[in-house]
């Protein structure tokens, strides 16, 4: 379970700093990468699923890690 918390992390991070480059530079850099294609969205929606994984597992994952 320790490797999907961290593959979570990873999304949550990179997505931070996607909005963080919308936010400050009007810049998407998920959009520049992939396009308007389907697997933007995808990118989305994985992004979208770490996060609900951490709010979900957040006690449990505290207690993996110490």
């Amino acid at each position: 379970m320790k490797t999907i918390d961290i593959i979570a992390a990873i999304l949550l991070v990179i997505g931070g700093l996607n909005w963080g480059l919308i936010g400050l530079f009007d810049f998407n850099l998920v959009s520049s990468l992939f396009g308007a294609t389907p697997i933007e969205r995808i990118v989305y929606i994985v992004v979208g699923l770490a996060a609900v994984w951490q709010v979900v597992q957040w006690k449990a994952i505290q207690s993996r890690w110490s």
